[in-house]
């Protein structure tokens, strides 16, 4: 009886081992089988990070040419508003001289009738 349940153990054992081996062989043979697709998902995952890699670096480039274009834009509308301001503010000093030159003309040609009229009055005194 002892022989036989030793047996039966043996058997089983034998039998486990067995099942161990078989599962590790069914594992080592998965995963030589799935090499090929981990391998080819691994490309892809490559090829979708370096598209994405690409996008980011055209979003990059665009929003550096569009803020340099912002830029000169921004400089030349502030050349054009200093432009204006001075053409503004020399026709102002311009308008502003020509008026004291017409007030100027007036007081000298004010003085000039009030000086004849004096040399008349003391024309006709003497």
């Amino acid at each position: 009886m002892k022989n036989a349940r030793n047996t039966d153990h043996s058997d089983r054992r034998t039998a486990a081992a067995a099942a161990r081996t078989a599962l590790l062989n069914a594992y080592r043979n998965a995963k030589i089988a799935g090499e090929a697709d981990r391998l080819a998902r691994q490309a892809e995952r490559m090829a979708v990070a370096a598209a994405r890699e690409e996008r980011r670096v055209e979003r990059e480039r665009v929003k550096r040419s569009e803020a340099d274009r912002r830029a000169t834009e921004a400089a030349e509308q502030l050349t054009a508003a200093d432009a204006a301001v001075r053409a503004d503010t020399e026709a102002r000093e311009t308008a502003e001289r020509n008026r004291i030159a017409l007030v100027l003309e007036d007081e000298a040609a004010r003085k000039a009738e009030r000086d004849r009229r004096y040399a008349n009055r003391k024309a006709r005194r003497a």
